[in-house]
Protein backbone atom coordinates (compact mmCIF):
# COMPACT_ATOMS: atom_id res chain seq x y z
CA UNK A 1 0.00 0.00 0.00
CA UNK A 2 2.68 2.53 1.00
CA UNK A 3 4.64 1.86 -2.58
CA UNK A 4 1.59 2.29 -4.59
CA UNK A 5 1.20 5.64 -2.35
CA UNK A 6 4.39 6.39 -3.44
CA UNK A 7 4.06 5.31 -6.95
CA UNK A 8 0.42 7.11 -8.03
CA UNK A 9 1.57 10.43 -5.82
CA UNK A 10 4.40 10.83 -8.79
CA UNK A 11 2.38 9.58 -11.41
CA UNK A 12 -0.19 12.72 -10.58
CA UNK A 13 2.50 15.18 -11.76
CA UNK A 14 4.38 12.55 -14.40
CA UNK A 15 2.24 10.22 -16.50
CA UNK A 16 -0.73 11.62 -19.19
CA UNK A 17 -2.17 8.02 -17.92
CA UNK A 18 -2.51 8.57 -14.51
CA UNK A 19 -6.18 7.97 -13.86
CA UNK A 20 -5.91 5.09 -15.67
CA UNK A 21 -3.24 4.05 -13.38
CA UNK A 22 -5.22 5.16 -10.39
CA UNK A 23 -8.28 3.58 -11.69
CA UNK A 24 -6.66 0.23 -11.86
CA UNK A 25 -5.15 0.22 -8.50
CA UNK A 26 -8.38 0.90 -6.83
CA UNK A 27 -10.70 -0.79 -8.47
CA UNK A 28 -9.30 -4.19 -9.24
CA UNK A 29 -10.13 -4.14 -12.98
CA UNK A 30 -7.98 -5.96 -15.38
CA UNK A 31 -6.43 -4.17 -18.16
CA UNK A 32 -9.32 -5.16 -21.05
CA UNK A 33 -12.09 -3.90 -19.01
CA UNK A 34 -10.62 -0.87 -18.17
CA UNK A 35 -10.09 -0.42 -21.62
CA UNK A 36 -13.57 -1.06 -22.49
CA UNK A 37 -15.41 1.11 -19.87
CA UNK A 38 -17.37 3.43 -21.59
CA UNK A 39 -19.23 6.81 -19.71
CA UNK A 40 -22.97 5.23 -19.58
CA UNK A 41 -20.81 2.44 -16.89
CA UNK A 42 -19.38 5.10 -14.47
CA UNK A 43 -21.90 6.14 -11.89
CA UNK A 44 -20.48 9.38 -9.97
CA UNK A 45 -23.60 9.67 -8.08
CA UNK A 46 -23.66 6.05 -7.00
CA UNK A 47 -19.75 5.98 -6.77
CA UNK A 48 -19.67 2.42 -8.81
CA UNK A 49 -18.58 1.67 -12.35
CA UNK A 50 -20.51 -0.99 -14.04
CA UNK A 51 -18.01 -3.73 -15.54
CA UNK A 52 -20.31 -5.32 -18.44
CA UNK A 53 -17.26 -5.75 -21.44
CA UNK A 54 -13.16 -6.45 -22.11
CA UNK A 55 -11.32 -5.08 -25.28
CA UNK A 56 -8.31 -7.74 -25.72
CA UNK A 57 -6.14 -8.12 -28.99
CA UNK A 58 -6.54 -10.29 -31.63
CA UNK A 59 -4.06 -11.42 -34.49
CA UNK A 60 -4.67 -12.03 -38.09
CA UNK A 61 -1.91 -13.42 -40.05
CA UNK A 62 -0.45 -11.37 -42.11
CA UNK A 63 -2.75 -8.41 -41.19
CA UNK A 64 -1.17 -7.79 -37.77
CA UNK A 65 -3.42 -6.88 -34.55
CA UNK A 66 -6.73 -5.04 -33.26
CA UNK A 67 -8.86 -4.34 -30.66
CA UNK A 68 -11.32 -6.84 -30.08
CA UNK A 69 -14.30 -6.14 -27.37
CA UNK A 70 -16.02 -9.39 -25.46
CA UNK A 71 -17.30 -10.39 -22.19
CA UNK A 72 -15.43 -10.00 -19.67
CA UNK A 73 -13.05 -12.97 -18.42
CA UNK A 74 -15.74 -14.14 -16.31
CA UNK A 75 -18.44 -13.89 -18.80
CA UNK A 76 -20.73 -11.49 -16.30
CA UNK A 77 -21.23 -7.68 -15.46
CA UNK A 78 -19.98 -6.62 -12.24
CA UNK A 79 -20.33 -3.43 -10.52
CA UNK A 80 -17.56 -2.05 -8.68
CA UNK A 81 -17.55 0.96 -5.73
CA UNK A 82 -15.26 3.45 -6.19
CA UNK A 83 -13.84 5.58 -3.59
CA UNK A 84 -14.15 9.42 -3.32
CA UNK A 85 -11.45 9.72 -4.69
CA UNK A 86 -11.95 7.89 -7.71
CA UNK A 87 -14.83 9.53 -8.55
CA UNK A 88 -13.83 12.84 -8.57
CA UNK A 89 -10.58 12.05 -10.84
CA UNK A 90 -13.39 10.48 -13.23
CA UNK A 91 -15.17 13.42 -13.04
CA UNK A 92 -12.66 15.29 -14.10
CA UNK A 93 -11.38 13.10 -16.67
CA UNK A 94 -14.97 13.36 -18.21
CA UNK A 95 -15.06 17.19 -18.12
CA UNK A 96 -11.33 17.21 -19.87
CA UNK A 97 -12.04 14.82 -22.79
CA UNK A 98 -15.60 17.07 -22.94
CA UNK A 99 -12.99 20.08 -23.45
CA UNK A 100 -11.22 17.91 -26.28
CA UNK A 101 -14.06 17.07 -27.57
CA UNK A 102 -17.97 16.74 -27.03
CA UNK A 103 -17.85 13.19 -28.73
CA UNK A 104 -15.30 12.28 -26.20
CA UNK A 105 -17.86 12.53 -23.56
CA UNK A 106 -20.80 11.36 -24.50
CA UNK A 107 -22.22 8.37 -23.04
CA UNK A 108 -21.30 6.02 -25.35
CA UNK A 109 -17.38 7.10 -25.18
CA UNK A 110 -14.60 5.32 -23.91
CA UNK A 111 -13.53 6.65 -20.45
CA UNK A 112 -9.50 5.64 -21.41
CA UNK A 113 -9.98 5.88 -25.04
CA UNK A 114 -7.63 8.08 -27.37
CA UNK A 115 -7.58 11.68 -29.04
CA UNK A 116 -9.99 10.41 -31.44
CA UNK A 117 -12.05 7.94 -28.93
CA UNK A 118 -10.90 4.76 -30.31
CA UNK A 119 -9.70 2.23 -27.53
CA UNK A 120 -5.94 2.00 -26.71
CA UNK A 121 -4.25 -0.73 -28.05
CA UNK A 122 -4.27 -2.87 -24.63
CA UNK A 123 -0.12 -4.35 -25.53
CA UNK A 124 0.64 -0.36 -25.65
CA UNK A 125 -1.13 0.68 -22.84
CA UNK A 126 0.74 -2.18 -20.77
CA UNK A 127 4.47 -1.13 -22.44
CA UNK A 128 3.16 2.45 -21.51
CA UNK A 129 2.92 1.34 -17.73
CA UNK A 130 6.09 -0.46 -18.20
CA UNK A 131 7.65 2.61 -19.50
CA UNK A 132 6.08 4.82 -16.98
CA UNK A 133 7.33 2.97 -14.04
CA UNK A 134 10.62 2.81 -15.55
CA UNK A 135 10.89 6.69 -15.32
CA UNK A 136 9.73 6.76 -11.77
CA UNK A 137 12.02 4.50 -10.71
CA UNK A 138 14.79 6.89 -11.44
CA UNK A 139 13.61 9.16 -8.90
CA UNK A 140 12.12 6.52 -6.88
CA UNK A 141 14.64 3.69 -7.22
CA UNK A 142 13.15 1.83 -4.32
CA UNK A 143 9.90 0.80 -5.62
CA UNK A 144 9.79 -2.62 -7.37
CA UNK A 145 9.06 -3.64 -10.78
CA UNK A 146 5.95 -4.66 -11.59
CA UNK A 147 3.60 -5.47 -14.36
CA UNK A 148 0.28 -3.70 -14.94
CA UNK A 149 -1.85 -6.67 -14.35
CA UNK A 150 0.36 -6.37 -10.56
CA UNK A 151 -2.02 -3.14 -9.94
CA UNK A 152 -4.45 -5.57 -9.27
CA UNK A 153 -2.89 -7.89 -7.36
CA UNK A 154 -2.08 -4.82 -5.10
CA UNK A 155 -5.45 -4.17 -5.07
CA UNK A 156 -6.50 -7.29 -3.76
CA UNK A 157 -3.56 -8.04 -1.40
CA UNK A 158 -4.25 -4.53 0.12
CA UNK A 159 -8.28 -5.33 0.88
CA UNK A 160 -7.46 -8.47 1.85
CA UNK A 161 -4.81 -6.98 4.49
CA UNK A 162 -7.65 -4.56 5.63
CA UNK A 163 -9.47 -7.23 6.45
CA UNK A 164 -12.61 -6.92 3.62
CA UNK A 165 -14.05 -10.12 3.27
CA UNK A 166 -12.94 -12.80 0.50
CA UNK A 167 -16.43 -12.98 -0.65
CA UNK A 168 -16.48 -9.59 -1.53
CA UNK A 169 -13.00 -9.06 -2.58
CA UNK A 170 -13.62 -11.90 -4.92
CA UNK A 171 -17.26 -10.43 -6.41
CA UNK A 172 -15.18 -7.24 -6.86
CA UNK A 173 -12.39 -8.88 -9.21
CA UNK A 174 -14.73 -10.90 -10.81
CA UNK A 175 -13.79 -14.09 -9.87
CA UNK A 176 -15.93 -17.12 -10.08
CA UNK A 177 -16.06 -17.86 -6.56
CA UNK A 178 -14.39 -17.30 -3.46
CA UNK A 179 -12.02 -19.76 -3.58
CA UNK A 180 -10.30 -18.70 -6.87
CA UNK A 181 -9.37 -15.52 -4.84
CA UNK A 182 -8.00 -17.42 -1.72
CA UNK A 183 -6.15 -19.80 -4.32
CA UNK A 184 -4.41 -16.65 -5.65
CA UNK A 185 -3.80 -14.57 -2.40
CA UNK A 186 -3.58 -16.74 0.45
CA UNK A 187 -0.37 -15.61 1.29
Amino acid sequence: AAQLRVFLAWSAGNSQLHFAWHMLAMTGMRRGEALELRWRDFNPEAASVMVRRSAGVIRNKGEGSAVMVGPTKGGASRTVDLDPVTVVMGKTQRRERGLVSLQLAAADALILGDAEGRHLHPEHFSRTFRETLARCRKDLPDLPVIRLHDLRHTHATVLLAKGVPVKTVSARLGHASAVVTMTLYAH
